[in-house]
């Protein structure tokens, strides 16, 4: 089984990369976003008690958070291995999933960020922005900060990550098939 947490700042690739991979190694792609999202929509146990939060203006509790990414491992009890996406952000975080997915009999098998200078994802969030309709990606300086936050939290994980020989850092310019072979070399090795 192959377990990816797949890493990046905003722009760097992390959704187009994610569909690649899913189809090329059969992994179910978790993207903690649109968990929230659809245990909200659906009102589920899970997702009214986030909402709940969120409505507070609060973030949701990390127990909210992994007994959602709990229940979507169990939906595809089958599969081959995930790519977790917008999730671990906190060193909490990562020893929760690393305990969830030991309770499923598997790992964390790679941390795979990828790595694109700030001014290039400014570029392309701005041309995104163009066609999203997203707020968060017309507007330079809140692109900024993003990239900002990202560096900040994952600078603890790349550490937490490299202790357990897990991490790697992938270059995240090129075409879609380049960065998906260097990705691939990664993964196959395993």
């Amino acid at each position: 089984m192959i377990n990816v947490v797949l890493f990046g700042p905003p722009g760097a690739g992390k959704g187009t990369q994610a569909e690649f991979l899913k189809e090329k190694y059969q992994l179910v792609h978790i993207s903690t976003g649109d968990v929230f999202r659809f245990n909200i929509k659906n009102a589920t146990e899970l997702g009214v008690l986030a909402k709940s939060f969120i409505d507070k203006g609060q973030l949701v509790p990390d127990e909210v958070t992994i007994d959602m990414l709990n229940a979507e491992v169990d939906k595809n009890s089958d599969a081959k291995g995930f790519i977790f996406d917008g999730f671990p952000r906190t060193e909490a975080q990562a020893n929760a999933l690393g305990e969830l997915l030991v309770s499923k009999k598997t790992d964390v098998t790679a941390m795979v960020a990828l790595e694109v200078e700030d001014e290039i994802l400014v570029k392309r969030l701005l041309e995104r922005g163009k066609t999203s309709g997203r707020a968060d990606d017309a507007d330079e300086s809140v692109i900024r900060n993003r990239i900002k936050v990202y560096y900040a939290e994952t600078a603890i994980l790349k550490g937490y990550y490299e202790k357990q020989n897990k991490y790697y850092g992938i270059d995240g310019v090129g075409s879609i098939p380049e960065i998906t072979e260097r990705i691939s070399t990664v993964l196959d090795t395993f």
